[in-house]
Formats: structure tokens, C-alpha cells, sequence
């Protein structure tokens, strides 16, 4: 019992984590600003963790870059500015979901095209195993001769009888 009861207060750790990134001390005043600058940090990466969004991140840097988004959205900036201004200071990397243009073509074609070609080269080799596998026809006219001679006029070995 108490292994489960350790196991579900592990599981809402784990879970509370993002929860908590954000500071009451961050938040914009206003619901409508907050909520944009939500959805802006959902979509930049901690520079930190890399795998996780400045939301859900409690490194200082993904806290010093909450703190831009909501400086810049108090500002005014609309969320495609905030984002270029922070794809200017940090790059492409910044962004959780990169944009797609000729430097990021690689990201976003590679995994279905690594897929397409697994796929085919699949079938591929389905369709040669099904062409071996496949049983013959039957016997040609040597062929049968031959196989007479080896088990006897009536079909049966003669070796075993």
C-alpha cells in the first residue's frame, strides 16, 4: 500500500513541476496579456533544458525570457514581433517549432522522408520474399521423367520399400 501511495505522490511531482515554473511574481495584471504571453511561451524553447518551454522550465534563463515575452507584450508588440525580436537575439533554436523556410527545410523533411524510404524499401523486400516463396507451377515434362525414374512407375521409393 504504501509503495502505491509513494508511487502517486511521485506522479503529481513529476506532473506539479511545470505547474510551478511560472511565478506569481511574473504574471501581467491583465488576463488577456497574460494568456498571450502564455501561448508565446509555449512556443520558445528553454535554451537550458532544450526540450521543455520557457513555461515549463525553472531555469533562470527560461525565467529571464518569461520576463522579456511579458515585457514586450506590455509593450504592445504583437506575438509575431516578440518572436522575431527573440529569434534575433537567439536564433532559430529559440523557437520549440522552427519555422519553415530553406534552412530548416532538413528538420522538417527528413523523419517523413526517412520514412517514405523505409516504407518502400519494405515493400521492396516483401515483394521479392513473396516471389521466392511462391510454390512452381508445376513440373516440365524432363523434370517429371526424371522424378519417375528416381521413385518407380507407381510413385512410391523404391529404396524404402
Amino acid at each position: 500500500m504504501s509503495r502505491v501511495v509513494l508511487l502517486f505522490a511521485a506522479l503529481l511531482a513529476v506532473l506539479a513541476g511545470p505547474a510551478l515554473a511560472v511565478q506569481p511574481g511574473e504574471q501581467l495584471a491583465d488576463p488577456k496579456l497574460e494568456a498571450r504571453a502564455r501561448g508565446l511561451g509555449e512556443e520558445l524553447r528553454c535554451m537550458v533544458c532544450q526540450n521543455q518551454s520557457i513555461d515549463d522550465s525553472n531555469a533562470p534563463l527560461a525565467k529571464d525570457l518569461r520576463l522579456l515575452v511579458r515585457e514586450r507584450v506590455a509593450k504592445g508588440d504583437s506575438d509575431e514581433a516578440v518572436l522575431s525580436f527573440l529569434v534575433e537575439r537567439y536564433g532559430e533554436f529559440v523557437l520549440l517549432r522552427p519555422r519553415f523556410r530553406g534552412e530548416t527545410l532538413v528538420l522538417w523533411l527528413l523523419a517523413p522522408g526517412v520514412l517514405v524510404l523505409g516504407l518502400g524499401g519494405y515493400l521492396v523486400w516483401a515483394m521479392r520474399a513473396r516471389r521466392r516463396a511462391a510454390p512452381a507451377d508445376g513440373l516440365t515434362e524432363e523434370e517429371r521423367v526424371r522424378l519417375e525414374a528416381l521413385l518407380g512407375p507407381d510413385g512410391t521409393d523404391p529404396k524404402t520399400v
